[in-house]
């Protein structure tokens, strides 16, 4: 492992883009978070929930490291995932330094296989393994999986710029991986105002904790069949300065008519519930007291249909 960069005073200021990558449930998305120290990418253990391009943004006296979290790269079964595959790519082209999450507790499978090899083929970017879960695991298990990263590199003829053995639930080491990520970004100012979390839109972030809550409860039936539109968000008026409130209106769209009912529950308490849960998220979020009013609409086979994906922002 690499011997730690000079002392701040001398080292010039960096800035620059990084994205973690991994097959689904890899522990990027918490990984994300533990680093900025605020949930901005939505986590979930179901695979493919992080569809929108969410930016967390890591400030340092010495650096500005700014994440972009990318969908899964996966085999795509329909024109979602095709489309969430190029976005991939294009996305590990543009970034300064790629680190490729591989969860200590599994043993390296094809999913991981087929995302080295299309790492393998970006040439300039530096990569950095990143080996998370490290708490769920012995000593000994551990360091046969890094020799295993560090084999898999070698293999596909590329080597990593470093190795980390990280537990982002724990916060073991997720400092270091900042520590390692920053002396591989280009040196410039920083890009964004010290107090950005996130350049998402906030309707975006906003639609995307809705979807958690709806995910929440019926992974099982629903794995990724819910998309959200937030159609506006505006101060109600007449409210005292003290004491605004933010009427959000959403509509959450499912496939079929027959999900209608597992969404809504037995007298409307399912998105009773979904509607307090992402409530208390936005709130914190947008530090403001919100009204949210959730209606649940049936686009038919949205993730096939090319006009849909459109309208629902993919």
């Amino acid at each position: 492992m690499s011997a730690r960069t000079q002392s701040t005073e001398s080292a010039p200021h960096r800035s620059g883009f990084a994205c973690f990558v991994g097959r689904p449930n890899a522990g990027k998305s918490t990984l994300t978070n533990a680093l900025v120290g605020q949930k901005v990418a939505i986590t979930s253990n179901r695979p493919q929930t992080t569809r929108h391009t969410v930016r967390g943004i890591v400030h340092r006296p010495d650096a500005q490291l700014i994440l972009v979290d990318t969908p899964g790269l996966h085999k795509p079964r329909t024109l979602l995932g095709e489309r969430l595959n190029d976005v991939v790519r294009t996305t590990w082209a543009e970034v300064d330094v790629i680190g490729f999450c591989l969860p200590a507790d599994q043993k390296l499978g094809p999913g991981d296989r087929f995302i080295a090899k299309e790492l393998a083929g970006i040439k300039k970017t530096p990569k950095v393994a990143v080996v998370t879960k490290t708490d769920l695991v012995d000593s000994k298990t551990l360091a046969e999986q890094l020799i295993a990263v560090d084999q898999l590199a070698r293999e596909l003829g590329f080597e990593w710029a470093e190795i980390v053995p990280v537990s982002a639930v724990g916060g073991d080491q997720v400092q270091l991986v900042a520590d390692l990520l920053v002396p591989l970004l280009p040196e410039g100012p920083p890009l964004y105002p010290e107090g950005d979390l996130t350049d998402e839109p906030e309707q975006v972030m906003v639609a995307e904790l809705i979807r958690e809550a709806a995910l929440e409860g019926v992974r099982d039936e629903l794995p990724h069949s819910i998309a959200v539109v937030v159609e506006e968000m505006i101060p109600r008026e007449d409210r005292p300065k003290d004491r605004p409130l933010l009427d959000i209106h959403a509509n959450l769209y499912i496939e079929r008519p027959s999900q209608k009912g597992i969404i809504i529950g037995p007298k409307g308490a399912r998105l009773k519930e979904v509607g307090s849960k992402s409530r208390k998220h936005i709130e914190a979020l947008l530090g403001t007291p919100v009204f949210l009013d959730l209606h649940v609409k049936v686009a038919k086979d949205w993730q096939r249909d090319p006009k849909q994906l459109r309208k629902l922002g993919f």
